[in-house]
């Protein structure tokens, strides 16, 4: 339930339209549902202004199924993130409106248009092909929350008139989440050429001494760039959810 829901709920109490006992049924399973293999926190929504997402890793086809299947009897968008091709495809056969974005290995079900709240652009600019996977993470789940976004691939440092070439579409973001392996350095260098805030991702992708994304870590820790903000290795989606709130026209509230 989100805070329209809510709002339309006592609405109709309010005015007759709804009884009593219709209202606590619509209630009677918030906040949370236990179902057995986990406990859905569906007042989320009206906390927080988006809804539970689910993390796909790790869960079984049978767990992700009895979980969506729960969430979805609510009318809720879904998204379901770290998602393998098989566990996709079972979900894909039960619900055929989802769709998986391969390259995300996102699940997403839309069963009720998105609202757009935020202020401008979020802008998702990763420095290499390789970098694409985290980079869409961070893509489609910004667009699941409410926001437009656009895509830049492959400018990294290397050839960095690239970047320099889309200068314009950089100054139109209102956010900027930045994907970037190897040394990390293009956080960095945007952060030296917009206003706005920067949300570095630094990914798994390298060579020996890059250690699975620690360098990149730690060379966008330690940035000389003001307002660069830094969030852990591969974690397309936890920058979305950052630029999200940033990004929000105002602060959300019940």
């Amino acid at each position: 339930m989100n805070p329209t829901d809510l709002k339309e709920l006592l609405t109709a109490l309010s005015e007759g339209a709804l009884s009593v006992e219709e209202g606590m049924a619509r209630l009677r399973r918030l906040p949370f549902e236990d179902v057995g293999v986990a406990v859905i926190d569906h007042h989320r929504e009206l906390r927080q202004g988006v809804p539970e997402i689910i993390l796909g890793e790790q869960k079984s086809t049978a767990q992700l199924l009895t979980i969506v299947e729960r969430m979805a009897e609510r009318g809720s968008n879904i998204l379901v993130t770290r998602l393998g091709r098989e566990k996709a495809d079972s979900l894909s056969g039960v619900f055929p409106r989802g769709d998986y974005d391969a390259d995300s290995r996102t699940f997403t079900l839309i069963q009720k248009p998105i609202e757009q709240h935020g202020r401008g652009k979020v802008l998702v600019v990763c420095a290499g092909t390789s970098d694409i996977p985290v980079a869409r993470e961070a893509s489609v789940t910004a667009r699941m929350l409410g926001n437009e976004v656009e895509e830049v691939v492959d400018v990294g440092v290397a050839g960095i008139h690239r970047l320099l070439a889309r200068a314009d579409t950089l100054r139109e973001a209102a956010v900027i989440i930045v994907v970037a392996g190897m040394e990390g350095a293009l956080p960095s260098v945007i952060g030296g050429l917009v206003p706005v805030p920067v949300i570095a991702v630094p990914t798994s992708v390298g060579y020996g001494a890059a250690f699975g994304g620690v360098a990149a870590l730690l060379g966008m820790l330690n940035s000389c760039a003001s307002g660069v903000t830094v969030v852990n290795i591969d974690n397309g989606f936890g920058a979305a959810f950052a630029a999200n709130r940033i990004n929000r026209r105002e602060a959300h509230s019940t």
